[in-house]
């Protein structure tokens, strides 16, 4: 069968990852480097663990940005070899899924210091932090492999252009793992995505049920302004899986089949879901961008010591560390408080 395409894809997306592109690698580079210069920080190290590995998630993808963009000025025509197909392909994969289920270990984390703060700081963050780290690794490569072990390549006779990861309907024998795999993954994204929902709910309930009538809790920040910034640290979550994540998945189950011609649908139906899917390319993309907003919202640290740096780096001064190393007593009391964990 001839090959769905979207003609609009060819001049979007080279524009669209080309902005993401340099954004990306700006916000992302410098991302880890306020995450390294917070190392210090024992009440920070849990979560500055997980924000520095899906940083490097992101910087996987943004890496690889040149080369997609080359392919659609090419007008999907691959260049380059079989195996840096399957190695980018395996990439963007990564990308996609770490950055899911990073997000949703931030989740989990957050609503495990607000709803039980004694049991989370007096436990070993740094150790629980770097075997969680080290599951999702494993996990997202485990499941990437299927990308490095089939051919990435496949000619496109009608358009004489070698495709890269576009090829399915092409091979009947493929058709159905492709479908199995396909709906696997979605199945197991939303409920991911019911996960974190239930976690930030939770939260926000916790958050609203506390009092605000005193000015100042004893941590000398007003509770108020303190529920505001953590409320928008679960908008920043959630946001960041409805904006890129939701509807690729929403997509992806019916343009799978569209692709593969496993329905009757007409030929409109199927390049309107062929159109739609382009498009949640494009929104995926935009998580390597929204990462670094979510962390502003995660830790007062972070936005302290952007501000700090900009100060610094504005008085033509170098930006010196403005996380302290504190100890776990001290750290039991800033948890103990109703919602100072949003505020380390």
């Amino acid at each position: 069968s001839t090959f769905l395409d979207s003609e609009f894809r060819y001049t979007l997306f080279p524009a669209f990852y080309g902005v993401v592109f340099v954004i990306g690698l700006v916000a992302n580079v410098y991302a880890l480097y306020v995450l390294h210069h917070m190392r210090e920080s024992k009440a920070m190290n849990e979560i500055r663990i997980y924000m520095t590995n899906l940083t490097v998630a992101d910087l996987l993808f943004v890496c690889v940005l040149p080369f997609w963009i080359n392919y659609y000025i090419n007008r999907g025509d691959w260049m380059y070899s079989d195996f840096f197909c399957r190695i980018n392909g395996a990439l963007f994969f990564i990308n996609t899924y770490c950055s899911v289920l990073f997000l949703t270990v931030i989740s989990i984390n957050r609503y495990w210091a607000v709803t039980r703060p004694l049991v989370a700081a007096s436990s070993d963050c740094w150790r629980r932090g770097v075997i969680t780290s080290v599951i999702v690794w494993v996990v997202t490569l485990a499941a990437a492999s299927y990308n490095l072990a089939t051919p990435g390549v496949q000619r496109d006779d009608h358009a004489e252009v070698s495709r890269c990861f576009e090829g399915y309907h092409n091979n009947d024998s493929s058709k159905l793992p492709v479908i199995v795999i396909h709906f696997l993954i979605i199945g197991l994204f939303f409920t991911v995505f019911l996960l974190v929902v239930f976690c930030n709910m939770l939260i926000a309930c916790t958050l609203l049920s506390q009092p605000i009538s005193q000015p100042r809790s004893s941590t000398g920040r007003r509770p108020h302004g303190t529920k505001r910034r953590a409320l928008r640290m679960l908008c920043a979550v959630v946001g960041v899986f409805v904006i890129c994540f939701i509807p690729h998945h929403v997509v992806q189950g019916p343009w799978t089949l569209a692709v593969l011609n496993m329905t009757d649908w007409s030929q409109e139906t199927r390049q309107y879901l062929n159109d739609a899917h382009q498009v949640t390319l494009l929104l995926m993309g935009l998580n390597c961008i929204l990462d670094p907003i979510v962390y502003c919202f995660s830790t007062r640290k972070f936005r302290m010591y952007i501000q700090g740096h900009l100060k610094k780096v504005k008085h033509g001064k170098t930006c010196s560390n403005y996380t302290s190393t504190t100890g776990i007593s001290m750290k039991i009391r800033n948890q103990s408080e109703d919602l100072s964990v949003f505020e380390q």
